[in-house]
């Protein structure tokens, strides 16, 4: 890919993302576009040079210290994001939890399509992903006395629909936000 040219589109969308203007669709299948033709074993291994040198470094104590002070409560862990399974699960592994919602690449015979499989889970995109892996769940897990923790006033949606919403080193929006509604704000860095 030519770096110049990805870096200038990716800056297009960060800028969409934080006025809340961002086309989730054009977003999720351009962040898919490195992976298009690559099948699985060779992005694997990969993604395990990109955990070294870039999501190790920047590891956060804290943030392992909360997670375990809610499996320590017995909490179900789940992470909803918007970022593709190929970016975040290796990561949510390293964390230890076993449940994630996410954009889905689409993968056609161990190859990467660069194609998304359902609507981006994005917005009302993570409200829709949630409702359905709930109603989905034969234990009676639901969003009563559930915690969302968000940096993105893009996440309002699933914050709203939920007791504990928690905004997390928040962007301005969230902050103002959350400021206003009494909602707990807390730093991990």
């Amino acid at each position: 890919m030519d770096e110049e040219s990805y870096a200038t589109d990716n800056d297009r969308f960060y800028q969409d993302y934080l006025r809340g203007e961002l086309d989730a669709v054009a977003y999720q299948l351009f962040s898919m576009k490195p992976l298009t033709g690559r099948n699985l074993e060779f992005m694997a291994e990969l993604h395990q040079e990109f955990m070294a040198e870039y999501i190790e470094p920047m590891w956060l104590p804290s943030a392992v210290n909360l997670i375990e002070r809610h499996r320590q409560k017995g909490d179900k862990l789940v992470v909803i994001t918007a970022t593709n399974r190929f970016v975040v699960e290796p990561i949510v592994k390293r964390f230890d939890i076993d449940e994630l919602i996410c954009s889905e690449p689409e993968v056609i015979d161990n190859i990467y399509t660069g194609n998304l499989v359902d609507e981006p889970c994005m917005g009302e995109g993570k409200v829709s992903k949630i409702n359905r892996w709930l109603a989905a769940d034969s234990t009676g897990l639901s969003l009563d006395d559930a915690y969302f923790y968000s940096d993105s006033h893009n996440d309002l949606p699933l914050l709203n629909l939920v007791k504990n919403p928690v905004a997390v080193d928040p962007d301005e929006k969230l902050q103002a936000f959350a400021e206003q509604n009494n909602w707990q704000v807390l730093s991990l860095r």
